[in-house]
Order: C-alpha cells, then sequence, then structure tokens
C-alpha cells in the first residue's frame, strides 16, 4: 500500500506525539511545552493535530 502526503503527515505527527508522551513517562518532560509554552494557542494546535493524527492513523490502518 502507497502512503499519500496525508498518510507520512499523519505518521510524523504520530510519531512526534509519541515520542512527546514517551519523555512525559519516562522524564516527566513535556517537549512541546518546553518548546512552545505551557498550552499557549500554538501548543493547543500541537496537541490537536498530534490527537486527529492518531484518530487518522486508526482509519489508515483499516483502510484497504
Amino acid at each position: 500500500m502507497t502512503k499519500n502526503v496525508l498518510d507520512w503527515i499523519a505518521l510524523i505527527l504520530v510519531i512526534i506525539g509519541a515520542v512527546n508522551w514517551g519523555l512525559v513517562g519516562l522524564a516527566n518532560f513535556d517537549l512541546v511545552a518546553t518548546l512552545f509554552g505551557e498550552m499557549t494557542l500554538l501548543s493547543k494546535i500541537i496537541y490537536s493535530l498530534v490527537g486527529l493524527a492518531g484518530l487518522y492513523t486508526i482509519y489508515y490502518l483499516f483502510k484497504k
């Protein structure tokens, strides 16, 4: 199955989210909050995009 641009963007965002949660769990360090501020508009947008990418990845998992 070939990946289109949206598939790649979603995959990259899911990886960013996974790394961020890994850092939170292992080191109590939120990289997104450190880089963009704690719950600023930009960090909320990033968190929202990562969440949407996660939902899209569920769809991608089941699409033929």
